[in-house]
């Protein structure tokens, strides 16, 4: 072939954004000598020239102006209270309140805007290691680069499950079955053939096939399409239990801040000091730290996640996989090795072993990488001199056909076609006797009762196919499998073990595993009447496992797990797993998945077998414990504040602290409230979901607590004391300050507070803020002086109430568990 010259190689492929239409509709003749097309592909230095011309084949992300990110933390209901209170407090000349409300607006919006960046710079991580590749011919070898480096005239091998990565034209003369519903809303894949466009970020559902890219980046189809494109959003259950939370809050501000103003007025204070008032309490008792704990909690977790081979795609992933009651697992790869190796084959009459085996290997391709090929093509070797024979065409492996094709031409002359793949498919693509096929259903059963899969062989012998034999394939257990499923049983999570295998398999499987042998065949769900519907829904939530499934199978058995009330995991690899896994409450990719699978888990394995899940399920439930302890807190300190100030404005018409010393106190809570995303925490024994009831319940119990235990501080210092009204409240401030982090350690456990062993930097924040609040306290600043004697005081009182608040907690967990738990609802 004569050598391409510049001109046609670089200068033929320039084109501009308005070309894609034509380039995608003109003759293929045309549209090779456009891109400056060869069999050989692109040489890198040709790719890199169209990489500097065309940019990367990737979205441009809109680049947030840090200042603008920065200034949206002013913008909301929570900072326009804020503003408005240091609005009042510069009309009434308060200029330590604004001072100290202005610290408290700024702090919150630095905090806001570095954990957000710390949050979203995680998950970007994190998605780095899922960037998708692609297989491309450069420097005429096939090699494999990420997407992202993809130039038009690019030479692209499209298999089955893989996403489109560009928008290219297919040149194979095989038609290929693509799924392009996230572009165009069809609901079923469409067929496509030789010339036709496939488009970037479809999926390859059926065939294999070369293709010539024509256009990337915004330039793609996608790319112009993408912001037209809403995805609809459900909400978590973390959401959920915000909204409750912040429901809940409000149920309680709202009648107290009123009872504050209404008490403001009856003693003849002014309605703009009272309101100011009122405004900076709310202020101080709304969560405003909220989201950016929950966001960093889940971001470390995601961290660590990572480090054990588990690659969150989505954060709120994070309290779905710690909810999971039952994870449907496959069988090949995650509780087996995934190592396939072939036995002594079945053979027909007048067929040798190393004929199968010969057959079998001309139906393989070792450059696709398929365990089933790899396997047959290494136990082959040993026996044949696979040069001898040349592959004219080949046809790869689909979830329909059930089998591989090629056609070969030996070095005699002669030509054939060989097959293999499931013995079903290929005894319907034979002729077979009758007495052929109860001996080839024989030797299956007696594979299959040792747990060896059957891999049947064909070729054509005078343009007609004759099956030949069967080859049985063992893929052994994996070493940790018992031993993992032992340990999932063991934290509430009842594993079901889906394989494609045929009964007899799954059967024997199980019961090495001790999951039970009394396998669901999947056939009965076609099966089925509707009248038997209920009775199916009972036999999928009992069963062990199922046999026999088919991508559709796996869809059917997630919908009715949850319809009866479990929040279900479920693992896949293949781009027909990808409705079970989005159906899924966490749909997991495992290790080797295809992209389309990929796309649609909330969490990707790179390591196989079904320890990573179970590491990933104990990780996400410390997690989830974390977050609830946050909410126990949070919910406790607002019922304290809030409830012991109106108390105290309403009864003794007193205002037991200034403006000043509340936002002090939001100042120092939200400056050491984020280490409890480090705390060391015991995680959840059995599946973690969002008890409200507990939650709130407790959480009030140790409010009311700490609200008993101020006006018990306030009394003493009127009473025993005697103090001014002044230094009263300055020894009220360093109570509620110290009290208010000490009721941290008792919420962050449900047992005694000793029971697990806070994190260091936990123990170093709250020191440290308290130790900050006690010099404020002692050294008068923003208040009148307390003398290092009370300062003293208020520590061991403290301490001392907290040891008792700890008890009440006990009983407050004893008496709220003795009554049903509200769960919140699944989300549809």
């Amino acid at each position: 072939m004569a050598p391409r010259t510049r001109n046609s190689r670089q200068a033929d492929a320039e084109h501009s954004s308005s070309d894609e239409s034509a380039l995608r509709t003109m003759p293929l003749h045309e549209f090779k000598a456009k891109l400056g097309f060869s069999p050989d592909g692109l040489t890198t230095a040709e790719a890199s020239e169209r990489l500097q011309k065309y940019g990367n084949n990737e979205l441009k992300e809109e680049k947030h102006n840090p200042l603008l990110q920065f200034l949206s933390f002013f913008w909301g209901p929570i900072p326009g209270t804020i503003i408005v209170a240091a609005i009042l407090s510069a009309f009434l000349r308060h200029w330590a309140d604004l001072g100290v409300i202005l610290t408290l607006l700024f702090m919150n919006a630095v905090i806001g805007s570095h954990e957000q960046r710390n949050a979203d710079s995680a998950i970007q991580a994190l998605q780095k290691q899922l960037a998708l590749k692609a297989h491309v011919k450069r420097d005429a070898r096939w090699k494999t680069i990420p997407s992202r480096d993809l130039v038009p005239g690019d030479l692209l091998r499209l298999r089955i499950g893989e996403i489109v990565p560009a928008d290219s034209r297919i040149l194979g003369s095989d038609t290929v079955e693509i799924d392009q519903s996230t572009l165009t809303g069809e609901s079923l894949p469409v067929e496509k053939g030789q010339g036709d466009a496939a488009f970037s970020s479809s999926i390859m559902r059926q065939g294999e096939t070369e293709a010539l890219v024509y256009s990337t980046g915004q330039r793609s189809f996608y790319g112009k399409t993408a912001q037209l494109v809403e995805k609809t959003k459900t909400r978590s259950h973390l959401e959920l239990a915000v909204l409750k939370i912040e429901d809940y809050l409000l149920a309680i501000a709202v009648p107290l801040g009123l009872l504050i103003i209404g008490a403001g007025l009856r003693r003849g204070d002014s309605v703009l000091s009272v309101v100011e008032f009122v405004l900076v309490l709310a202020v101080a008792s709304v969560p405003v730290a909220m989201p950016a704990v929950m966001s960093v909690t889940m971001a470390l977790g995601a961290r660590v996640m990572a480090a054990k081979q588990a690659i969150v795609t989505r954060l709120p992933a994070i309290e779905e996989i710690a909810g999971i009651d039952i994870l449907c697992s496959d069988k090949t790869g995650t509780l087996t090795q995934g190592t396939l190796t072939p036995g002594d084959p079945f053979t027909i009459a007048g067929v040798s072993a190393a004929d199968v085996l010969l057959c079998a290997a001309l139906s393989s391709r070792a450059e696709d990488n398929d365990p089933i090929d790899t396997a047959v093509l290494a136990r082959a070797g040993e026996q044949a001199n696979l040069a001898d024979y040349k592959i004219a065409h080949f046809i790869p492996f689909d979830p329909v056909r059930k089998r591989t094709e090629a056609q070969v031409s030996a070095s005699d002359g002669s030509s054939f076609s060989v097959s293999k793949g499931a013995v079903q498919a290929l005894q319907a693509l034979a002729s077979t006797d009758d007495s052929t096929r109860k001996a080839v259903a024989e030797a299956v059963e007696g594979f299959a009762r040792k747990g060896y899969r059957s891999l049947g062989v064909a070729r054509t012998e005078q343009d007609k196919w004759r099956m030949i034999g069967v080859i049985p394939l063992f893929d052994p257990l994996r070493e940790d499998t018992k031993a993992t499923i032992d340990a999932a049983q063991s934290m509430g999570v009842k594993v079901k073990m889906v394989t494609g295998d045929q009964l007899a398999i799954a059967r024997e499987i199980a019961g090495q595993l001790g999951l039970g042998q009394d396998i669901l065949d999947a056939s009965v769900f076609s099966e089925t009447k509707v009248h038997q519907a209920e009775q199916l829904s009972q036999s999928i939530e009992n069963a062990p496992g199922f046999a026999q499934v088919f991508p559709e199978h796996k869809y059917h058995i997630v919908d009715v797990l949850q319809q009866r009330g479990h929040i279900v995991g479920m693992t896949g690899d293949g781009v027909n797993d990808a409705p079970a896994l989005k159906k899924a409450d966490a749909g997991i990719a495992v290790s080797g998945a295809t992209d389309a699978a990929r796309a649609a888990a909330s969490i990707v394995l790179l390591a196989p077998g079904l320890s990573t899940i179970v590491d990933a399920i104990r990780e996400s439930r410390k997690i989830f414990r974390r977050m609830t302890n946050y909410a126990t807190y949070r919910v406790a300190e607002t019922v304290a504040l809030l409830g012991f100030i109106s108390l105290a404005v309403f009864f003794y018409n007193l205002h037991p602290v200034t403006a000043a010393m509340v936002v002090l106190l939001a100042i120092l809570n939200d400056g050491a409230i984020l280490s409890i995303a480090y705390d060391n925490v015991k995680r959840g024994t059995l599946p973690q979901k969002w008890n409200m009831r507990e939650i709130l319940g407790v959480a009030t119990a140790l409010g009311v607590w700490a609200t008993a235990r101020s006006f018990t501080i306030m009394h003493l210092g009127q009473t025993v004391f005697n103090l001014d009204t002044a230094t009263l409240q300055t020894l009220i401030y360093l109570n509620l300050s110290i009290g208010g982090h000490l009721t941290l350690f008792a919420a962050r456990t449900k047992g005694h507070f000793w029971t697990v062993k806070p994190s260091r930097i936990l123990v170093a924040a709250v020191l440290g803020t308290q130790v900050i609040a006690t010099l404020i306290a002692v050294n008068g600043i923003l208040m009148d002086p307390l003398s290092w004697k009370l300062a003293g005081f208020v520590w061991a009182f403290s301490l001392g109430q907290f040891f008792i608040q700890d008890f009440v907690k006990l009983g407050a967990y004893r008496i709220i568990g003795r009554t049903h738990s509200g769960f919140i609802t699944k989300r549809s």
